[in-house]
């Protein structure tokens, strides 16, 4: 039996580098050694021999999702959201000139060790356009086909907005161009560089109209099947193309009525917060910028189908 590990976790934060050893423990995620050195001093020898590659892994919000969505431990992946705080209208609007803007580190990595997939999150506002931009142009230096898609955490049954930039870089370029070719002229010559906007793809979110222009994607490859799949995980085929309820993974919360006037769902079962408690503090901290599970886990499943 291979007892080698296949998953290699980086996360600085000690309190989430800890629940990843437990996730393990529990089986809950792929096997793995956690690193809780800065990326910035990881090496390529650091994760030659791993079949999967999570840096900013967090509460292990990627890996928990690639086994919701069905992928095979063993199969190569890399991950990689980077902090959006850089680039959040959270955040203090320094951009390429905050210390946490760490992207240039992922992307040397990605260059010696051409992993076969990245995938990654990002803050969808308007700020951070400039972040999709410099991580489209540098993966496509590399010749991987890179694509895009913001969508919001209620598209899969979450009683919230969040929304947030889901992006992928594909080492098989091919195939996208090979779909590519099939699509009018106008459409490649529009994006300026051989890419498609996409535009108007739905989800069942509540939000404005439900097949809008609200959601808005870009991939440097084919249109349809890539289309079609988002929308198909997303509750947008035919009559499913409407507002839809919390559901799914929230469907049992509990509702709170709150001083302010408004409901906010919890957790059944969820203890009630007290101050001084730290290991209560320090998970509260970590979740604020993990990874919505199931949303990943939606994006995951329209990269399968069209992927095979």
């Amino acid at each position: 039996m291979n007892n080698h590990p296949v998953a290699y976790y980086n996360e600085i934060d000690p309190f989430a580098a800890q629940y990843l050893r437990n996730l393990i423990d529990a089986g809950l995620i792929a096997s793995g050694v956690v690193d809780t050195r800065s990326v910035e001093d990881v090496t390529p020898n650091d994760l030659k021999g791993f079949s999967q590659v999570h840096l900013f892994a967090g509460f292990g919000g990627w890996p928990r999702a690639l086994r919701v969505a069905g992928w095979p431990d063993d199969r190569p992946v890399w991950t990689a959201s980077c902090p959006c705080q850089p680039f959040s209208q959270a955040g203090e609007g320094k951009q390429f000139d905050d210390e946490r803007h760490l992207w240039p580190a992922v992307h040397w990595l990605a260059g010696q060790q051409r992993p076969v997939v990245i995938f990654g999150e990002q803050s969808s506002s308007k700020d951070a356009e400039v972040w999709i931009d410099l991580v489209q142009t540098d993966m496509e230096s590399l010749g991987y086909a890179f694509g895009a898609s913001a969508f919001p955490s209620a598209g899969v049954g979450a009683p919230h907005i969040r929304e947030r930039t889901y992006w992928l870089a594909d080492s098989n370029r091919e195939q996208y161009e090979e779909r590519l070719s099939g699509c009018r002229e106008g459409d490649r010559q529009e994006a300026g560089w051989s890419a498609v906007e996409l535009t108007g793809l739905c989800l069942s979110c509540g939000l404005a109209h439900p097949c809008g222009e609200g959601w808005k994607g870009r991939v440097s490859g084919g249109k349809d099947a890539a289309r079609e799949a988002v929308n198909r995980y997303a509750g947008c085929d035919s009559a499913d193309s409407r507002p839809g309820p919390v559901n799914g993974f929230w469907g049992s919360a509990d509702w709170l009525f709150c001083r302010d006037g408004k409901w906010r769902p919890v957790k059944p079962g969820l203890k009630p917060l007290v101050n001084g408690v730290p290991s209560r503090v320090g998970k509260l901290r970590a979740s604020g910028n993990a990874v919505n599970i199931y949303a990943a886990a939606t994006f995951l499943k329209a990269y399968m189908e069209i992927a095979q």
